[in-house]
């Protein structure tokens, strides 16, 4: 008989307040929980806090943060972790950090508990975007991704894309587990005129990008793109909605290049953000590690089609939803144009009809066959109990249905 297991979580890295990692760490949780098992998720944080949310608990260890990150703090206390989770006994482990986090795969082994990391982004590609040569990062990225495999149980990819440095090393352990998106959260009727109006008046174009403002999301291409358009006399405007440790400096080349770019920052309101990219007519993914994309993958749940990186996993993602450009603002130019030559309700309808393939129940059923984790019957009063009768009451929950199987797109 199935019983529920408790799946304890572990991320660095995660942003502050927003973000793909977060999004999918949350959604992921629910559709445990709604499963009948136990996800208990930790994280770094400004001080220790332990919680009951919907995603199941929630604990945050102090972490310090990296400086130059815009927020990103990690868990350096070995100890304090290794006894935390001997504290809460899981059943299977998960990973959502492939490099200050990698030893928990040796304690997992120890403990004999099932252990999956997640490959959330490709290592040579992160290392490419912070500067180091080609050979270089291929020959570092596969070290790292043999300890990696050797390590844990299971290596989770949320894409071919991400797959292929693990088939290139001979990994046998790889599974594959799309991520998802709220397609009740995300859809076209978001669209706005009056938002639209206040960013784009008439026939121009408005261009929207929701990305962390880092080096390894590459956003400074997005302000190239514009000028790139602007210079060939078409009308067009940037809205940026995201934080980050570049965000300064792209405000400055706006400005010296007379750019008409609005910076946003953190956009807390999810009604907002959504509403921002259904009254978009194209959004920019221009990240050349992406594995995934999930705002991207929003936005097309908005119905507005995507220009994504052919450096990054979109491709596979967004199929013929959007458009992949080379890294530069000359070549994500040429695709704007050429969505934007395609009859708006066409764009938007194909756009829709892509991001329904990823309902994160379809994610949720892959990531529970990665950990042999089958659904199990809920109890009506109560999700889950803490080891000491914490806990909170939870609503009536519906078990992942276990048909559901992971979309042609994402195999």
């Amino acid at each position: 008989m199935n019983r529920p297991l408790r799946i304890v979580r572990l991320a660095n890295f995660v942003a502050p307040s927003s973000g793909g990692l977060r999004t999918a760490l949350r959604e992921l949780g629910k559709g445990f929980a709604a499963a009948g098992h136990q996800p208990v998720l930790i994280v770094p944080g400004e001080r220790h806090t332990d919680r009951d949310t919907e995603q199941g608990r929630v604990i945050t260890l102090p972490g310090p943060l990296l400086p130059g990150t815009g927020g990103y703090r990690v868990l350096t206390d070995k100890r304090r972790v290794a006894a935390l989770l001997a504290e809460l006994a899981p059943d299977r482990l998960e990973v959502s950090d492939r490099t200050t986090l990698r030893w928990t795969g040796r304690w997992a082994r120890r403990a004999r508990v099932p252990a999956v990391m997640v490959s959330h982004e490709t290592a040579d590609g992160v290392l490419r975007t912070w500067g180091l040569p080609e050979g270089a990062a291929r020959r570092t990225a596969d070290a790292l991704n043999v300890r990696t495999a050797h390590t844990y149980a299971r290596v989770v990819c949320t894409t071919e894309f991400a797959e292929r440095e693990f088939v290139r090393i001979g990994a046998r352990n790889v599974v594959r587990a799309p991520l998802g998106v709220d397609l009740e959260q995300r859809h076209p009727a978001l669209r706005d005129p009056a938002l639209r109006a206040r960013h784009a008046r008439g026939d121009t174009t408005l261009l929207v990008m929701c990305s962390r403002l880092s080096v390894e999301k590459r956003p400074g291409t997005a302000l190239d793109a514009l000028q790139a358009l602007l210079g060939r006399g078409r009308r067009a405007v940037l809205v940026v909605a995201g934080d980050g440790p570049l965000k300064a400096r792209l405000e400055q080349r706006a400005r010296e290049r007379r750019l008409p770019v609005t910076f946003l920052g953190h956009v807390g309101d999810r009604a907002l953000l959504g509403a921002l990219q259904a009254s978009a007519d194209v959004c920019l993914a221009p990240g050349p590690a992406e594995t995934f994309g999930l705002a991207a993958l929003e936005a097309m749940a908005c119905g507005t089609p995507v220009v994504a990186s052919a450096s990054s996993a979109l491709p596979e993602v967004i199929g013929a939803a959007g458009a992949t450009a080379a890294d530069s603002g000359a070549a994500f130019a040429d695709a704007i144009e050429g969505l934007l030559e395609r009859p708006e309700h066409e764009r938007r309808e194909t756009a829709r009809a892509r991001a329904e393939c990823f309902g994160w129940g379809t994610a949720v059923a892959a990531f529970l066959a990665a950990h042999d984790a089958a659904p199990v019957p809920v109890a009506p009063t109560r999700a889950w109990e803490h080891e000491n009768g914490g806990g909170r009451p939870a609503e009536a929950v519906v078990p992942v249905a276990a048909s559901e199987t992971v979309p042609e797109g994402a195999r």
